[in-house]
């Protein structure tokens, strides 16, 4: 099993930056897929960003690509969300989710690990 937690959250003004942090306790976290999503208010759940187990295969979602990105210190047991050039769009609670397997995919229902999520808030 793995606990996960992320943290970075806050309020931010749209345009600024923030870099969300998923720190991982338990197994072997080098061996775990990792995935974040969102989830706006009155929104469903949506996929933001993934990365393999070893880091070698990224993904981002459409609506955020040129402005997210993800990475992983496997040695530190730790994923990150850099996120620039916010929108207002851009709020929501956002996820940390882990899959045991080298790979990851963009659909939540594979992920059988959760953190309990951090706000983000852009103002306009």
């Amino acid at each position: 099993q793995v606990q996960l937690v992320e943290s970075g959250g806050g309020l931010v003004q749209a345009g600024g930056s923030l870099r969300l942090s998923c720190a991982a306790s338990g197994r072997a976290f080098d061996s775990y897929a990792t995935s974040w999503f969102r989830q706006g208010l009155e929104k469903e759940r949506e996929f933001v960003a993934s990365i393999s187990a070893s880091g070698r295969g990224t993904s981002i979602a459409g609506s955020v690509k040129g402005r997210f990105t993800i990475s992983r210190d496997n040695a530190k047991n730790t994923v990150y969300l850099q996120m620039n050039s916010l929108k207002p769009e851009d709020t929501a609670v956002y996820y940390c989710a882990a899959r045991s397997a080298a790979w990851a995919t963009p659909q939540s229902i594979d992920y059988d690990y959760w953190g309990q999520g951090t706000q983000v808030t852009v103002s306009s």
